[in-house]
């Protein structure tokens, strides 16, 4: 079964969609979050969450903004972000005093992030497509320099020569070392 097939039964509420969902893109989502999540259990239950959240979520998906793939990667990226956050955020919230301040970030700290954010995105639109792909796969999806060597055919040190070359000349492209 092709994409559009499955997207198009998903959208009717067809759980031969939601069966062809888990059958044709199980393992790309496994492959998004077993870097995050540590733990077969956690990657299990955020597999299953994530097929959940496809099915629920299916109308806001826009091909003009992007391709099924990378729309289904970006929620299984942000399910599993989220899930690796709470499980943190319950270990430590054990050991907390209630007296704590609140570690919600001021209007003004989203502000500044949002603008550095849009900057970010400018500077990587204007790196080549290759170098584009290194740096979301190590910082977006998380994967290990050793991952990332092994499927490009090259050594852990070559890639981090690459991903040096990168950060330095995104430095300059965001002028300056004020983004580290």
């Amino acid at each position: 079964m092709n994409e559009r097939e499955i997207i198009e039964l998903i959208v009717k509420g067809d759980e031969l969609g939601l069966k062809a969902l888990q059958i044709n893109y199980s393992p790309l989502i496994r492959y998004i979050i077993s870097p995050i999540l540590k733990d077969a259990r956690e990657q299990e239950e955020c597999l299953s969450e994530v097929i959940m959240k496809i099915w629920d979520k299916i109308r806001l998906y826009d091909p003009e903004k992007g391709s099924w793939n990378a729309w289904v990667t970006s929620i299984a990226r942000n399910t599993a972000l989220n899930r690796l956050r709470k499980v943190k955020t319950d270990m430590s919230l054990e050991d907390l005093p209630s007296d704590v301040p609140s570690s919600e970030p001021t209007p003004e700290e989203i502000l500044i992030k949002r603008e550095r954010e849009q900057l970010l995105k400018h500077a990587l639109g204007k790196l080549s497509q290759n170098d584009r792909a290194i740096f979301y796969r190590k910082y977006y999806y998380l994967q290990s320099t050793a991952q990332i060597a092994a499927e490009l055919g090259t050594t852990e040190r070559a890639v981090e020569g690459k991903l040096y070359r990168i950060k330095k000349k995104l430095r300059k492209l965001l002028g300056g070392d004020n983004y580290e």
